[in-house]
């Protein structure tokens, strides 16, 4: 039986964080889906397809990983998939509340969902996607945050764009 796990979020735009827990995902699962999730509390910088296309870019050397997307519930997602495992990536015990109540969830949505986390390595603890998209916003460096493939086309988009909210 193969073992698959769905890392799950916005993405929004990926970063180095992300990257290294699919990076950590893929050497402990057989298939690793990383899925971008509809958030309606969020406002995206980018598109679905945008942010799929991005991922698929820094993913596509790891054979056992795919990238989907998903407009519904992780529970049933799994359950179409065959998918076990929830990984999610930890960066402070503030993330750890909230994501305890999703597994808690998830777990009573669909009782073969068991959620993995992984914490963040010391480098990563303050990344997240708001602050990439804060200091792209006003032309800082991001190349320290985000994968070189996909540099280039976030800080297109992001600088001072009237899209973005801050």
């Amino acid at each position: 039986m193969k073992r698959i796990a769905v890392c799950p979020g916005s993405f929004d735009p990926i970063t180095l964080g992300h990257l290294d827990i699919i990076n950590r995902a893929s050497t402990l699962f057989d298939k690793v889906i990383v899925l971008v999730s509809f958030n309606a509390a969020k406002k995206a910088a980018f598109t679905v397809g945008e942010r799929v296309e991005m991922i698929y870019d820094v993913v596509k050397d790891l054979d056992n990983v795919v990238v989907d997307c998903n407009d519904g519930l992780l529970a049933d997602y799994l359950k179409r998939t065959g998918a076990t495992a929830i990984v999610k990536g930890l960066r402070a015990v503030s993330d750890f509340e909230y994501e305890f109540q999703m597994a808690l969830a998830n777990r009573k949505l669909y009782d073969g969902a068991e959620t993995v986390f992984l914490t963040t390595t010391g480098e990563n603890m303050f990344l997240s996607s708001s602050v990439v998209k804060q200091i792209a916003y006003f032309g800082g460096d991001i190349s320290g945050f985000v994968p070189p493939q996909i540099h280039d086309f976030i800080k297109s988009r992001l600088l001072k764009s009237d899209d973005i909210k801050i």
